[in-house]
């Protein structure tokens, strides 16, 4: 097997989400998944590794902070990251779309083709470290 080619770091996810969602970014992409549960284990790692994809949940499970908190703080440190909100809320999406993140995906679309092909074509434009 080939050494993944695209680095992800998963921010926030619940127990039973986040297995979920590695699953599937396993499933579907060559890549590396690097989780975080709080913002600033999230900007740290951010700093240490060059990421194609950055998911940030809604609400992190672990303090209940707001993924918002975290999007903000990622691109206020560094512009060019591309961030994804993981929510099914239009609301929030809107809101993160409008602090400079891509148009995400919800949990309730994990599985879609949609959700498939939005995430293929980001990580096809990325970079890779």
């Amino acid at each position: 097997m080939s050494a993944p080619d695209k680095r992800i770091l998963d921010v926030g996810q619940c127990g039973v989400d986040g297995p979920r969602l590695r699953r599937f970014l396993s499933r579907e992409f060559n890549c590396t998944i690097d989780q975080a549960d709080t913002r600033d284990q999230a900007l740290s790692l951010a700093e240490q590794h060059a990421y194609d994809l950055i998911l940030v949940n809604r609400i992190l499970a672990r303090d209940r902070s707001p993924g918002m908190d975290v999007i903000t703080a990622l691109l206020g440190a560094q512009p060019g990251l591309h961030v994804m909100l993981v929510s099914d809320k239009p609301d929030a999406q809107a809101e993160a779309v409008k602090a400079g993140a891509i148009p995400g995906f919800g949990k309730a679309r994990l599985d879609s083709d949609q959700t498939e092909q939005l995430l293929r074509t980001i990580l096809s434009e990325s970079e890779s470290p």
